[in-house]
């Protein structure tokens, strides 16, 4: 089958199968999971023999492709744009050190937050780093760009940046294949004035970073993805990545007459750009995300002469529509009338049956004795205890934050200092706080929500459950006597308060352990094995 109806998403993994990877590196999160499970779910991967499980976290994942390219093979590693924060010592010194086979990382940016704590966009990565970053516009060209990325990676032999945003990622389109490249052989480079970045090489690779980047403007000017559109009048448009459809649609069903200049890879083709804006009495910046070139563009051709999310023509918080686009080309749009209110908006909830519902049931009644009570959370399904009717967390920033803010509050006076992390954040990065509080013999309770998977994205393997829990944290220092686990059911409410009770009240490092399955993987299983008869 040449033409796929995919996801944005699987147009990338597909991409990166079709270019020859020979391993795929990622941590699961919203909205790039789909990538990695495409790849793990495809019979053209497992004959390949692609590697694809999942990583402890966006840092271990990034670091283990470095190696595969490295060794000469190509590598794709996935991430979310927060993703990306927890990476960004590796990819940025990957600008430095270069790579040999193919690298390509594929973020997925979060506009209007629909599953994130930001909208961070992750292009001010790619500039900060220096190195090529391509955003297509539709699913074809995220497949086309995914195997352009590997060839541009190799010929300039630096990582590649591949942005898409959740709309991209999570639609479909037909997908026109083309025909599969076989893996690089093995040849890993032998080079360690260019991998060891002790500075004097660094400062040598800097050098050489810097001196690729007219290569890399020429290499945009040239590109496939870059392309202006005919038009006439004084006012035009360039538009990015995504931000392309909804000015063309714009401009198609408002009959505006305008110039466009389709952006898809950068750095930026400064040519066309010159162009445009000598051809256009004002320019509209369309991006999906911050007002990263338009800010550019206004110290360089002047705040007058450009239109944008600054000024307040495009609001600058949130997805862009095409409605929004066409007003701001100064389409008069119908007044939209207002939808009667037939279904009440409801928050999200835990599932029915979920184990975390018994386990904040228990800390409630626990800590709720103490006047002054905080419970720090994680990132994970258990965040939703922040709502009715369990109010019962009271923080959630970042993966891992969790035991380092209650270490934090602990360490300025507050007792109990209680925390709640599940078994996937913990391994990604609540270990290392853990040590902290260790070390420090800070008197803390950590709560790890133990369902045996990494719910909160659809269920995929978690990197330390069960036993393996236990003897982390005894390995970590720990006292044996304060590893407790409980298991989060009705019939226990009594037992497992008894239980957080002690520990809340013990003056050094407790772990509690609340271990449930997942009722949604449980469930899973059990469809799986009655289907195949096992």
């Amino acid at each position: 089958m040449n033409r796929q109806l995919l996801l944005g998403a699987e147009a990338v993994a597909q991409g990166a199968l079709d270019a020859g990877i020979s391993g795929v590196y990622a941590y699961p999160g919203t909205p790039s999971t789909e990538i990695t499970e495409y790849i793990q779910r495809s019979k053209e991967a497992r004959a390949g023999g692609v590697r694809s499980s999942w990583s402890a976290n966006e840092k271990t994942a990034y670091e283990a492709a470095l190696g595969m390219a490295y060794a000469g093979k190509r590598s794709l590693v996935c991430m979310k744009h927060v993703g990306l924060n927890v990476a960004a010592d590796a990819f940025i010194n990957s600008a430095i050190t270069g790579v040999n086979g193919g690298l390509v990382l594929a973020v997925a940016d979060d506009p209007s937050m629909h599953s994130s704590q930001n909208e961070q966009d992750s292009r001010f990565y790619g500039r900060f780093a220096m190195v090529p970053v391509l955003e297509p516009a539709s699913q074809q060209e995220l497949y086309d760009a995914i195997l352009h990325a590997f060839e541009l990676s190799e010929s300039v032999r630096l990582p590649v940046i591949v942005r898409m945003t959740t709309r991209l990622s999570h639609s479909r389109a037909g997908v026109e294949r083309k025909a599969p490249v076989e893996q690089n052989p093995l040849h890993a480079e032998y080079a360690p004035n260019r991998y060891v970045l002790m500075p004097h090489n660094a400062r040598v690779q800097y050098r050489h970073l810097l001196d690729l980047q007219p290569k890399l403007e020429e290499l945009s000017d040239s590109s496939f993805l870059n392309r202006p559109v005919e038009g006439h009048g004084p006012l035009g448009v360039i538009a990015f990545g995504i931000g392309y459809n909804y000015a063309m649609e714009a401009r198609k069903a408002h009959g505006i007459d305008c110039r466009v200049l389709k952006i898809g890879q950068y750095p930026l083709p400064r040519t066309m750009v010159n162009e445009l804006f000598e051809a256009c009495s004002e320019v509209l910046v369309v991006e999906e995300g911050y007002p990263v070139y338009e800010e550019l563009f206004r110290g360089y051709f002047g705040s007058s002469k450009v239109l944008g999310r600054l000024d307040g023509v495009l609001p600058r918080d949130g997805e862009l529509t095409t409605d929004l686009v066409a007003a701001a080309l100064g389409a008069k749009l119908p007044e939209t009338p207002a939808m009667p209110e037939i279904v009440v908006g409801r928050p999200p909830e835990l599932c029915k049956g979920c184990g975390h519902r018994d386990m904040f049931d228990a800390i409630n009644i626990a800590i709720r004795e103490n006047a002054d009570h905080h419970v720090f959370s994680d990132i994970g399904c258990y965040t939703l205890g922040a709502l009715a009717p369990y109010n019962a967390i009271h923080t959630c920033v970042d993966m891992g934050a969790s035991i380092t803010m209650a270490k934090g509050a602990a360490d300025a006076g507050l007792r109990p200092a209680v925390c709640v992390i599940g078994d996937s954040t913990f391994a990604h990065s609540g270990m290392t706080g853990l040590l902290d509080a260790i070390n420090d013999k800070t008197p803390i309770t950590v709560i790890i929500a133990d369902n045996d998977t990494t719910a909160m994205t659809g269920g995929q393997c978690s990197s330390a459950t069960g036993s393996k829990l236990v003897k982390i944290c005894i390995g970590l220092g720990v006292e044996e006597a304060h590893i407790r686990t409980i298991v989060p059911l009705r019939q226990h409410l009594d037992e497992n308060v008894a239980v957080l009770r002690e520990e809340f009240a013990y003056d050094g490092v407790s772990i509690v352990i609340a271990q449930r399955e997942c009722i949604e993987t449980a469930a899973k299983k059990k469809r799986r094995a009655a289907a195949t008869g096992q």
